[in-house]
């Protein structure tokens, strides 16, 4: 589905068949078509991840244009820099973003792997001034709304101006090994399934308390899944998913209830219960969540859109289909003994760093936090306040969740989309 009413979006592994009486749609490749679990031991499944990263590695580095690679310095795109080195007779090319907040600096990791394989590095030096130039920019890029785009936006301009029309991402190496916390979480829910076989008058009381004491999205999120007469995976994945809770979402629409979550009938037919011989390994079936809902529809989409922007192609090794389909196959004890994406460190053997690997996860983001409580604090009090006057939304509920956030009750990541939905419908007329 796309925003706007009766407008799709091609789905993956799809193609169209256009005749002269009808349009027909099909589908050519599922990553699911690898249900089964592999009896892999973890020494032969490191082997295998292994050659298959270095060969898609390889395969996505022929091309007849400049290329490079994007390198926050984290596991993923360390990764791919260090196998771009491994196979290049010449010094690589990457490319980093740093803040002047620290705590949102990833120099220093960036740093140790540029020099480690000796690659020709850019440190794109991102200022508050400098970002408030592009905004306007990446905002009139989107062809549909989304709060990351404007991170892509910058790093794929920079990256272009410096002579690179290839960048190579490290996207997908989470969704595929495990790396958000939302597999932790989720394998945890399958562990404790027990608790629904307590009375659902029972589970409210629990859950009613826990709300009180500790007031907040996670404790929203449980009275969700405890309040459900089930603890499908079809159901628990979207609410563990959710960054603004179906009551908060209908009280900003002034809405009584919303339609059922479509994420939960994509995900009962992408995972085909019931199937015969159907039995993806459980964190596989977190990864097939994560790659057709987040990182479709988000994570690929936006570096799409914002790259393009700038004529520049971008790249995704961990995506390469050979290698979903076996990592897909293998089972949860191998995948995440104890940690996240041990699988895929383990199979690099010494690539890496120890300071790499054990590293704190950040994930790439700018520091909205800090920015919208200042800079930005005047665009975004004047976009929440059109959204506002807008029918569908519920002006005072808005301005209670702004008010919420500055006082640092509830994340910018539940405000940043909704000033960007407003400035999309603003700058293209839509009502």
């Amino acid at each position: 589905m796309t925003i706007l009413e009766d407008v799709e979006m091609m789905l993956p592994g799809h193609f169209i068949k256009i005749s002269d009486n009808e349009i027909t749609t099909h589908q050519y490749w599922s990553p699911t078509q690898a249900s089964t679990t592999n009896e892999d031991s973890a020494e032969e499944a490191q082997k295998k991840i292994h050659d298959l990263m270095l060969s898609s590695t390889e395969m996505r580095m022929r091309a007849d244009v400049p290329f490079g690679a994007f390198l926050s310095g984290g596991i993923d795109s360390s990764i791919i820099v260090g196998l771009m080195a491994q196979i290049s007779d010449h010094p690589v090319s990457t490319f980093s973003v740093t803040f002047e907040e620290n705590e949102f600096s990833e120099a220093p990791y960036s740093d140790m792997i540029a020099q480690k394989f000796a690659t020709n590095h850019t440190e794109i030096k991102l200022s508050v001034k400098d970002f408030l130039k592009e905004l306007p920019n990446a905002l009139g890029a989107m062809d549909h709304p989304s709060g990351d785009g404007p991170n892509t936006y910058v790093v794929s301009k920079m990256t272009k101006e410096s002579g690179i029309t290839m960048a190579m991402s490290g996207l997908g190496g989470d969704e595929l090994f495990a790396g958000y916390d939302v597999f932790k979480r989720m394998l945890s829910l399958n562990n404790k399934r027990w608790i629904m076989s307590f009375p659902k008058g029972l589970r409210n009381l629990g859950t009613a308390a826990l709300r009180m004491a500790k007031p907040g999205v996670g404790s929203e999120k449980i009275s969700a899944l405890l309040a459900n007469d089930y603890l499908d995976f079809e159901y628990a994945y979207p609410v563990n998913r959710q960054v603004i809770m179906d009551e908060k979402v209908a009280s900003l629409l002034a809405l009584d209830s919303l339609p059922k979550n479509s994420n939960q009938e994509y995900l009962a037919e992408v995972l085909s219960y019931g199937k015969p011989g159907f039995n993806m390994p459980w964190l596989s079936k977190v990864s097939v969540a994560e790659m057709g809902t987040y990182m479709q529809n988000v994570l690929l989409r936006d570096t799409d859109q914002m790259s393009m922007a700038h004529a520049l192609e971008v790249r995704v090794p961990f995506l390469d289909h050979r290698l979903v389909e076996y990592a897909l196959s293998v089972s949860d004890d191998i995948k995440y003994p104890h940690s996240p994406k041990k699988l895929l460190v383990d199979s690099m053997g010494d690539l890496l760093p120890r300071e790499i690997v054990d590293r704190p996860k950040m994930g790439f983001t700018f520091p909205w936090d800090v920015w919208l409580k200042n800079e930005l604090k005047d665009f975004a009090e004047k976009h929440l306040s059109a959204l506002g006057k807008r029918p569908y939304f519920d002006a005072k509920e808005l301005d209670s969740l702004w008010h919420k956030f500055l006082a640092g009750k509830v994340s910018w990541s539940r405000l940043w989309p909704l000033i960007v939905l407003e400035n999309w419908m603003l700058a293209n007329q839509v009502e």
